[in-house]
């Protein structure tokens, strides 16, 4: 836990900044305080450009059972996710509820450097968890809905009201072909524009340092 814009959550506070800001913002090391520009004078524009229901997300979402590390087999990516191989996503519950993230990735191909990204998810009240602001620069946070989670917590979809990101994990780097297909067609259901899927390549072991 990724067109640069925002989106708006229902709060008198900016609620969340798109993935693809605030890490390509992280990755090219611009100033906090352009980042915040940016982000402000977007904000009106954008709060008026997803005129679709809310996509609802799953009733009830065990937070110690969720943790640990979700492969990305595919999402609708990012600027710096369009480059990714081997991403992985890994979440730890603190003490105090909050949820310490970090996307691990290498850039371009399997023989680059891994790269690493860190951030804190703060779960919703009364979402049954499964409603997160994913805060990498303060006070920004990024909308993650988790829209579809299977019975053993070996796939999900985390999906954005916005339609703008989507991305579907697994607890393996590789799933059957019929699952794969299968969660396509929820993403679709959901109301994104399927043909913006990208399939992270993902090769384990690794043989790169």
């Amino acid at each position: 836990m990724r067109t640069t814009g925002l989106s708006v959550l229902n709060e008198p506070v900016i609620r969340a900044a798109s993935t693809r800001i605030t890490r390509w913002e992280y990755e090219m090391q611009l100033p906090k305080s352009l980042l915040m520009a940016c982000g402000l004078a977007l904000l009106s524009a954008v709060a008026l450009a997803n005129d679709m229901a809310p996509i609802k997300p799953v009733a009830h979402v065990d937070l110690p059972r969720f943790m640990g590390k979700w492969y990305v087999i595919a999402s609708i990516p990012s600027f710096i996710e369009k480059k990714a191989y081997n991403g992985v996503e890994a979440y730890q519950l603190q003490p105090n509820g909050n949820v310490e993230t970090s996307f691990r990735y290498r850039k371009n191909s399997f023989n680059d450097p891994v790269k690493t990204i860190h951030s804190t998810g703060f779960v919703t009240p009364n979402t049954g968890n499964a409603v997160w602001g994913i805060q990498l620069i303060w006070p920004l946070k990024e909308q993650y809905l988790v829209a579809y989670l299977d019975d053993s917590y070996s796939e999900t979809i985390v999906a954005r009201d916005k339609r703008d990101y989507v991305w579907i994990m697994a607890r393996t780097p590789a799933i059957a072909q019929a699952d794969y297909d299968a969660l396509v067609a929820r993403v679709k259901q959901f109301g994104y524009k399927v043909s913006d899927i990208r399939k992270m390549p993902q090769a384990w072991p690794e043989t790169a340092e």
